[in-house]
């Protein structure tokens, strides 16, 4: 499971990004564009929308189940979603928690 979240962790920053820096190229970091862009279309505002909860849902998640089994590192996923989105976040989070696992299943 490491590699497919690690796998999944690279898609996330990747594909994303694929579609944002072109956007950042050709607009700048003009953020009124950007909310304006955004709440354009009500199925724009519906997908911006469902990734605001869920990255919210995320780093709740992130914080409750990685304190609870002793994680270190939680920070990473957290800045991950906050800097792509929860398609780095929740790979990444799983990934962490697959290597904590295995390193206490072995020491």
């Amino acid at each position: 499971m490491k590699y497919f979240y690690g796998v999944l962790a690279v898609l996330g920053v990747a594909l994303p990004y694929s579609q944002f820096l072109p956007w950042i190229i050709a607009n700048g970091l003009d953020s009124s564009r950007f909310i304006e862009e955004i709440a354009q279309t009500r199925i724009g505002s519906f997908a911006w929308m469902d990734v605001l909860v869920s990255a919210i849902v995320l780093i709740g998640f992130i914080l409750f189940e990685g304190k609870r089994s002793g994680m270190r590192l939680l920070w990473l996923p957290i800045v991950g979603t906050l800097a792509a989105g929860v398609s780095l976040g929740l790979p990444l989070f799983l990934l962490l928690r697959e290597i904590h696992m295995e390193r206490k299943v072995q020491g």
